[in-house]
């Protein structure tokens, strides 16, 4: 007997109305609807990835630039925090699967990443940057087209070099792919903003001297993200970052974490921004 037709003697009139139900369970309630319920947002960190989030070495609380914005949108919203440590793995995963109600870890927007998470407006734009030995420093992307570049596989990093028309030369991390560089091994090293920028000052103190070019690989929006089909709380998220921007508590959490007397030396240049107003190439 077909399973449809021993549902309808077994159920009668009420067969559609259970199959239904048993495919698709009950409608999934409004986020933001839970969140304001609870009184309570639950955000999504770096476990141990300072300065974005960490364990603080004394308090043991975890501390760094996310936590404070995490905070910040929380307060804005009216709700408590409740912080949730993830791995950089499980950030995506958790996510989708309901596990905390917004990501603040560093998030940087991609097409794959767009297909399956919402991205709240854009708080700044991280740069994947190139580090050359000093005698390159003059020269431009379209100089090193066809030229060897190393980079952290797997990483946006080596997805940057791909779309300059480079060849990616991949290493499991980024010592090995700076090591490639010193080596002479390939002509340059990609890696993000901040770690090019703490790179060059360290080796300098050694007497090696790097630089990084001007023109970036790539530009990489960063923004908080949520579940897709939450259009509520993503409008109210974005709210509140335009509110905190206007406030200056964005610009405050930058300084103290990313900002020019921080080892990082990184001034702030952008402002919140919906990511369809960037002008970028977005990485696969």
């Amino acid at each position: 007997m077909a399973l449809t037709e021993h549902l309808r003697r077994t159920l009668g009139g009420g067969w559609i109305f259970a199959l239904v139900w048993l495919c698709c369970g009950p409608a999934r309630a409004d986020l933001w609807q839970q969140v304001t319920a609870s009184h309570s947002l639950r955000c999504g960190v770096y476990a141990d990835v300072p300065p974005f989030a960490s364990p603080d070495p004394v308090s043991r609380r975890m501390a760094g630039m996310d936590v404070d914005l995490c905070g910040a949108v929380a307060d804005s919203l009216g709700v408590r925090l409740q912080l949730v440590p993830l791995s950089v793995e499980s950030r995506i995963p958790e996510l989708q699967m309901g596990r905390v109600d917004i990501l603040i870890a560093n998030l940087a927007y991609s097409r794959s990443r767009a297909q399956q998470i919402s991205f709240s407006d854009a708080y700044y734009v991280a740069h994947e940057n190139l580090v050359v030995q000093q005698a390159d420093a003059g020269l431009s992307l379209q100089d090193l087209r066809g030229q060897r570049i190393s980079a952290t596989r797997g990483s946006t990093s080596e997805e940057s070099v791909r779309i300059n028309q480079a060849i990616p030369v991949s290493y499991q991390d980024t010592g090995a792919a700076y090591l490639a560089l010193a080596q002479h091994k390939v002509r340059g090293f990609v890696t993000n903003g901040m770690t090019a920028r703490q790179l060059v000052a360290k080796v300098a103190a050694d007497g090696v001297s790097l630089a990084i070019l001007e023109q970036p690989m790539a530009d990489e929006p960063v923004a908080i993200g949520m579940r897709r089909g939450e259009a509520d709380l993503r409008n109210r998220v974005n709210q509140a970052l335009e509110t905190l921007e206007r406030q200056g508590r964005i610009e405050a959490i930058w300084n103290r974490w990313l900002g020019p007397e921080t080892i990082y030396r990184m001034p702030r240049h952008d402002h919140v921004t919906p990511i369809e107003d960037l002008h970028f190439t977005a990485l696969p």
